[in-house]
């Protein structure tokens, strides 16, 4: 059993080596991941702890077997990199990128719209596109309770107005009210 340089006692069997704090605060990775990880940060020595494991599973496999070519083909994975082009990235094709759905330009609009000469930092977006969402969050689930309630499948305008009545506080559940109510009139009416 291997020991580290700074510990006096014996280490359990599920700790390969602690020399960091992460080994204590984090799960175990699977033995396939732990094998490869020894691989490359212990290099030469790491290799009896990893044909360890492998052995304990029942087929021990040399250091350059197919094991060690998963490890690296992983590696390229994580590291965004393909196999065959050598970390150029990918010929002609570009990364599709995720769509990640935000407030932001209507914030902006209404800002300019209430103050043209004022911008707004990034920081502050964020925080105005989390409270957004809080809100909408609080709401939608004010509106289910009350579908719930009234034994209703369907969330419609009455129960979201119930619930902008329950959530918002005084003066701001009117004016939100009332812009809903527009809102509403001109959505039916085109």
């Amino acid at each position: 059993m291997p020991r580290c340089a700074a510990a006096d006692p014996p280490l359990p069997a599920s700790f390969a080596c602690a020399d960091t704090i992460d080994s204590f605060l984090i799960p175990s990775p699977p033995p396939r991941i732990r094998a490869a990880a020894a691989a490359a940060t212990h290099g030469a020595q790491g290799g009896e702890e990893a044909r360890g494991e492998e052995a304990g599973r029942g087929g021990a496999r040399g250091r350059e077997g197919p094991r060690r070519e998963e490890a690296k083909a992983e590696k390229c994975l994580l590291a965004g990199k393909s196999k065959e082009g050598g970390g150029e990235g990918k010929k002609g094709k570009k990364k599709a990128k995720k769509s990640v759905e935000t407030y932001k330009i209507y914030i902006f609009k209404v800002l300019k719209q209430v103050r043209p000469d004022i911008g707004i930092s990034s920081k502050a977006m964020f925080i105005m596109n989390s409270f957004i969402n809080d809100i909408f969050e609080k709401l939608a689930a004010e509106a289910a309770k009350l579908a719930r309630y009234n034994k209703k499948p369907t969330i419609t305008s009455r129960e979201i107005q119930t619930s902008v009545r329950l959530v918002l506080p005084g003066e701001l559940a009117k004016h939100a009210i009332s812009e809903g109510t527009k809102a509403v009139t001109k959505f039916t009416s085109s």
